[in-house]
């Protein structure tokens, strides 16, 4: 019940952030219908759960986490911008496996999406604690690869 609580907080925010209808009773009820829908649909389909609503994790993925990814991603996108710009493609294509440390499932997702979320890196595969990788211009080995961003989803859910 607590995951429907901040989903259904999460989506009214949401809902309100991004219409900027805060006068209109009218359409604050149809905000309110499609909050209600969508978490009536979510409740039937069984995904609101630890996985889908992480409370557990609280804001410190919006404000430690978001901000540095959000970084990341820029510098990524930059890289493989100058890559495709420059007259001769330098591609070092290659998969590697890295180990995520850790402790659950979500922080292994968490680091699998963070990855491919970054310009010119796939998460092909993810099996327990292993993630193969696939690169555009990958030259970093797996402790490169994983290290910072590895330490800082450990430090978001606290394992390590």
């Amino acid at each position: 019940m607590r995951y429907a609580f901040w989903l259904t907080v999460a989506l009214i925010a949401t809902w309100l952030l991004w219409s900027g209808h805060f006068d209109n009773p009218f359409l604050l009820g149809l905000g309110a219908l499609s909050v209600l829908v969508s978490l009536y649909v979510s409740l039937r389909m069984k995904i609101v759960d630890e996985e889908g609503a992480p409370a557990q994790l609280g804001i410190r993925p919006f404000v430690f986490y978001a901000p540095w990814l959000a970084k990341e991603i820029v510098e990524s996108n930059l890289a493989v911008a100058k890559i495709i710009l420059s007259r001769k493609m330098k591609l070092k294509r290659n998969m590697i496996t890295i180990r995520s440390h850790q402790k659950c499932e979500l922080g292994r997702v968490i680091l699998a999406n963070s990855i491919t979320l970054t310009p010119g890196t796939v998460s092909v595969q993810m099996e327990d604690d292993k993630i193969l990788i696939h690169g555009l211009n990958l030259e970093e080995t797996e402790e490169d690869m994983s290290g910072e961003m590895d330490e800082r989803i450990c430090r978001l859910e606290k394992s390590k």
